[in-house]
């Protein structure tokens, strides 16, 4: 059976979570109420970064321009991508994240090659739109991670789940292996689901060459 690596992105392959970083700085105040009632599960995701986003009327250029410099990729990203092409593992980003500023930092880094899910932006005097489109066509409001492994493995793969949060707790409980860091960690302690931590990404080389 062939290996494929799903792996979330904001606070996973970045130390900090980018769409907050732009939320914070060009939202109104209030998302952050938004935030609240999806950390307590009263709105999903889909609607979280709808609704949020709608409030940020900078358009792309302006949004790029104020990441530049202060995002942090996890120490050990390269390599794991590395690794992945020279065994032979297929490793796609799925990501609650938005596409834009994903694409923008694996261009960055010399890696805009690499298969990524995310949601879809447009950007619109009114507000930014988010939409989350699944594997096959339709839009969700949730279940977009789980969505793509639930794809992978009637694809014939066994995946390796990496990521940080408590969006990446429904997924991880499909996967074969798992790499676990924060608050994805933490869950997967208090809940009995096997899981590997990491720190740096190098952790996850490394767990990888000795199994």
């Amino acid at each position: 059976m062939e290996t494929l690596i799903q792996c979330d992105f904001d606070g996973t392959i970045t130390e900090n979570d980018v769409s907050y970083f732009l939320l914070d700085s060009f939202a109104r105040r209030d998302w952050r109420r938004l935030l609240q009632e999806y950390e307590n599960h009263r709105i999903h995701v889909g609607e979280f970064n709808t609704r949020a986003f709608g409030m940020v009327k900078a358009d792309k250029q302006t949004l790029l321009e104020a990441i530049k410099g202060k995002i942090k990729i996890r120490a050990g990203f390269q390599e794991l991508v590395s690794y992945c092409s020279m065994r032979g593992y297929r490793f796609v980003i799925v990501s609650n994240g938005l596409d834009f500023y994903i694409e923008a930092i694996l261009k960055e880094l010399g890696l805009e090659n690499i298969e990524t899910h995310a949601a879809q932006t447009s950007f619109c005097p009114a507000g930014t739109e988010v939409r989350y489109i699944g594997p096959d066509g339709k839009q969700l409001n949730d279940g977009f991670k789980e969505a793509y492994v639930k794809l992978f493995q009637k694809q014939g793969y066994r995946v390796v789940y990496i990521g940080n949060g408590d969006s990446d707790s429904l997924p991880a409980k499909y996967a074969y292996r798992v790499f676990a860091t924060s608050d994805l960690l933490a869950y997967c302690r208090k809940n009995n689901l096997v899981c590997e931590p990491f720190t740096k990404l190098t952790d996850v080389v490394k767990a990888l060459e000795t199994s």
